[in-house]
């Protein structure tokens, strides 16, 4: 949902989504949400409805009932630091965007970048000098919802949900309405005004897929990555650079203020963390892909005329012509979730220890030690072939058909039994790793490994 000054804005062929960030919040002009009511997507899905399936609903009740207060201090943060520390999100997850897009852009700049802070559920979105915070929470019913925070000392309205303004950009169709409410991960290089000049994600989003030579325009990237080159912390005159990029590329950078650019006195830490940045593109791949199905899935049902399928429980119950017409789009979750044709690193990366300890802390342990959260940081991200969000409620929440087949689909590629489509960066030996270590720590994955037949074997087989 991006909104660039006027006086800034290109024809869409050459900005389009224009900058790599998770959009949060208040970004473009108002429209009701009423232009997304005639969809099936929405009103199936009762997006419209009080969302209370998510952490700023349930935050919100206690701050109403006097369970939880925000204080606010004189730091030109206000609330922020309060907000982080009860969403249980780490200040060292902190990144930092600099291009001028959300309704705030008149804040924002090389000098006074956006903060964007994350954990599993929630992305907070904090600009200086403004008295909001952006935020965006993962709802188990319906995906991503829009809020906006009060970030003043007094006369607070609390939380105020925002979708009717978010979705105009936040939709998988833009301003036509109709999609699946979505988080962006864009990358285009700006210029030292801050317009931008050049497009490096097309008309998606950057993924795990995605070379790092086209990610991170519009960012500020600290951490070691070698030689390896990216789009973060580069501003050119104009375009007529864009074919000499290597002459103007900041690499390699300990903090903020080696960029020369901003001073990071007034964020929570001074770092816009490299491996933060490739965690949240993954997690963010994941999260739009769930809510894609549970979006699309009754839409598309409803569309074929298939009777209503919300009380099966499984995949093999589920009516051919139901299969048929769902199986694409949870082959595409089984594939993101494994890694299928990730992008290699070229140089081994590295990021501040304080977020990386965080994120590692985070992790379910099985008994040897081991977590779907281990990092590998040499040839690829993961050390193993299991995205840790199958932990969460977002991806445990799917329609129960869709689940047991995701983890039917799963059980078989770890196990050998099946091949996927596209290229693995894992081994065998680690793909039996990363199946113990579901087996142990995912009761609900267990009955898949202890209950396997040779029908459901040859079933799951047949959908690749």
């Amino acid at each position: 949902m991006t909104t660039e000054p006027k006086t800034q804005r290109k024809p869409l062929s050459e900005t389009g989504l224009v900058t790599m960030l998770v959009l949060l919040g208040l970004l473009c002009a108002t429209e009701s949400l009423a232009q997304f009511s005639n969809k099936d997507e929405y009103v199936i899905n009762g997006y419209h409805e009080p969302a209370v399936a998510n952490p700023i609903a349930r935050l919100e009740q206690a701050m109403q009932t006097g369970g939880v207060t925000l204080p606010y201090q004189d730091n030109g943060r206000g609330k922020l630091d309060a907000l982080l520390a009860v969403l249980n999100i780490d200040p060292a997850s902190q990144l930092l965007v600099y291009s001028p897009t959300s309704l705030q852009h008149k804040l924002i700049s090389p000098e006074k970048p956006r903060a964007l802070f994350f954990n599993n559920n929630t992305y907070i979105g904090f600009v200086q000098n403004s008295e909001i915070v952006e935020v965006t929470s993962i709802d188990d019913d319906k995906g991503m919802v829009f809020y906006t925070f009060d970030n003043v000392p007094e006369g607070s309205k609390g939380f105020e949900r925002s979708d009717q303004t978010c979705l105009v950009c936040h939709d998988t169709q833009g301003t036509m309405g109709g999609g699946v409410p979505m988080l962006m991960a864009l990358s285009s290089v700006y210029s030292k005004r801050n317009v931008p000049l050049k497009n490096y994600s097309g008309i998606g989003n950057i993924v795990d897929q995605s070379p790092l030579a086209g990610r991170w325009g519009g960012w500020y990237v600290t951490g070691r990555h070698g030689l390896q080159p990216h789009l973060g912390n580069i501003f050119l005159d104009d375009a007529s650079q864009l074919d000499n990029l290597d002459d103007f590329r900041i690499w390699n950078l300990k903090t903020l203020r080696d960029t020369g650019y901003m001073d990071p006195e007034p964020y929570p830490a001074d770092t816009s963390d490299i491996v933060a940045l490739m965690v949240l593109e993954h997690q963010v791949t994941i999260q739009n892909q769930i809510t894609y199905v549970k979006f699309k899935a009754p839409a598309v049902l409803k569309r074929r005329g298939i009777a209503s399928v919300e009380d099966i429980d499984t995949w093999a119950a589920l009516p051919k012509e139901a299969q048929r017409a769902l199986q694409r789009m949870l082959d595409n979750l089984v594939a993101l979730l494994v890694f299928m044709d990730a992008a290699d690193l070229q140089s081994r990366i590295s990021g501040t220890p304080a977020y990386t300890e965080a994120f590692l802390s985070r992790g379910v342990m099985d008994s040897q030690g081991r977590s779907l959260r281990e990092l590998e940081l040499g040839k690829r991200l993961f050390c193993y072939p299991l995205s840790y969000l199958v932990y969460t409620d977002d991806f445990n929440s799917l329609q129960p058909y869709a689940l047991d087949y995701v983890l039917q689909q799963l059980a078989a590629y770890l196990s050998g039994d099946i091949i996927l489509p596209g290229r693995s960066q894992f081994t065998d030996a680690e793909r039996q790793a990363a199946l113990e270590i579901l087996t142990e720590t995912l009761p609900a994955f267990r009955p898949y490994m202890t209950a396997r037949t040779t029908s459901a074997t040859g079933n799951m087989a047949s959908a690749w």
